[in-house]
């Protein structure tokens, strides 16, 4: 085949389908650039200054898209996933296995690296009834709970608290204080004449809990928790 009959044939399928160059983003983006160098350097090319511009705001709006959809997937992730915990923490029907549930399945299905339950008591934490219920179960003194999600600062301590770890975190963790670096506290309402309780989820990496990470799902988890507890508590 010829140059020309090639030509003559790229022509006509152009012109019975032109949508073939329109959708095409690296042709067009050629096609203007060719026009503006046969134009020369002296002459302004408005219409093609205001297609460079949709074409950045078309860009701005496809990232806008692509994020908008990216946190979707991963807020729908995130409500499975704490679905699933909490099928997984209504499962066992003795307290001592549903301490030991938390601190493996749920936690793995969390993908946290620590659980802990705190409860502020004035029993004695070395009492051999509580040290049969593991590492998970711990019992502080009452108002420890309080200070403890305060860290340090001011004010009453909001129901879900992300952050980093703070001093004094062995309290909870023990030895795994040393590389828990992240933790989320939610405080739990026991019910009326109890003290409160507070469950912990603590990770290594320091970035899985941040304040700036909302607590919409945690707080959900917390309340089914705190509902789950008092059973065990009547």
């Amino acid at each position: 085949m010829t140059e020309t009959a090639l030509v003559e044939q790229l022509r006509d399928k152009i012109i019975s389908d032109p949508d073939v160059i329109l959708e095409d983003r690296d042709l067009m983006r050629a096609l203007i650039a060719a026009n503006e160098s046969a134009m020369g350097s002296n002459i302004v090319d408005l219409r093609g200054a205001a297609m460079a511009r949709l074409e950045a705001r078309l860009d701005r709006l496809e990232d806008t898209h692509r994020s908008v959809i990216a946190a979707a997937y991963e807020n729908l992730a995130g409500t499975n996933q704490i679905h699933r915990a909490v099928l997984k923490m209504l499962d066992p029907h003795e307290f001592e296995s549903f301490l030991k549930n938390l601190s493996t399945e749920v936690a793995e299905i969390l993908r946290v690296d620590a659980v802990r339950l705190v409860l502020e008591s004035h029993q004695n934490e070395d009492d051999p009834a509580l040290r049969v219920l593991g590492e998970v179960l711990c019992v502080a003194e009452p108002g420890f709970i309080t200070e403890y999600m305060r860290g340090g600062r001011g004010g009453q301590p909001r129901g879900v608290v992300l952050r980093q770890t703070v001093p004094g975190s062995e309290a909870i963790y023990g030895e795994a204080a040393d590389w828990v670096r992240s933790e989320a506290l939610m405080q739990l309402d026991l019910g009326p004449g109890r003290l409160p309780g507070m469950l912990v989820m603590g990770a290594e990496d320091p970035h899985q809990f941040k304040p700036s990470q909302g607590t919409d799902l945690l707080a959900f988890f917390a309340g089914v928790f705190e509902r789950t507890m008092r059973r065990w508590l009547e």
